[in-house]
């Protein structure tokens, strides 16, 4: 039997399934194909006002793939709202080789020279599918997320993958619909170019207008 590596984790994406751990410490990885998926609208993605000020203030200096091994250990860390995590070693060494090949990236809150949030993804064609988030600091997981969704509307995306519907991902206008919808928008965008891009991170303000003007 084919060991399951990089390779055949991407080709789980194009299938619409994701791979998880029952735990940390669990060795085993199981492939999820939920019956209602979360999706972030990338037109009609929703700024809430008190985040837009912070968005603009720049607490964070945002940066892109400069420590995506580190954003994952930290995803993978346990918090207080968070007492158990579904990214084992197995998970984390393959994001790794992913992010190797240029198909994983992570974008960065830092703060006097500190990774203080963060998340990661997969980047497919025309989709994109967020993986975890973490944060240290106030806003710092939500701030990224802003400057995510800018950075793929000018990248061309169509399809924001958040696997399941939070409460904090409601505030985004996230939206959950059945199998059967996301296998089809999921098929579409995976037929569109889209570049994630090695240009600079935008200025809050930048970024938020970038939202604006595609909702």
């Amino acid at each position: 039997m084919e060991a399951f590596g990089p390779l055949q984790l991407l080709a789980c994406y194009t299938r619409g399934v994701f791979p998880m751990a029952d735990a940390r410490e669990d060795d085993r990885i199981f492939l999820v194909d939920p019956e209602h998926r979360g999706v972030l609208p990338l037109e009609g993605f929703h700024v809430p006002r008190r985040l837009a000020r912070t968005v603009r203030s720049e607490p964070f200096e945002i940066r892109f793939d400069t420590a995506f091994d580190t954003v994952v250990a930290l995803c993978a860390e346990a918090a207080p709202d968070r007492p158990e995590t579904w990214i084992n070693p197995v998970i984390q060494s393959l994001y790794s080789e992913l992010h190797a090949m240029g198909c994983a990236h992570s974008v960065e809150c830092w703060r006097d020279g500190v990774l203080v949030g963060g998340l990661y993804g997969v980047s497919l064609g025309g989709a994109f599918f967020g993986e975890s988030m973490f944060s240290r600091a106030t806003d710092a997981s939500k701030v990224a997320l802003v400057h995510l969704v800018a950075r793929l509307i000018i990248g061309g995306y169509r399809l924001l993958d958040a696997q399941f519907i939070t409460d904090h991902l409601t505030q985004f206008a996230a939206e959950e619909v059945p199998r059967a919808d996301y296998h089809r928008r999921l098929a579409r965008a995976l037929g569109e170019p889209a570049d994630f891009g090695g240009q600079p991170p935008l200025a809050g303000a930048e970024a938020l207008q970038v939202i604006s003007q595609a909702s």
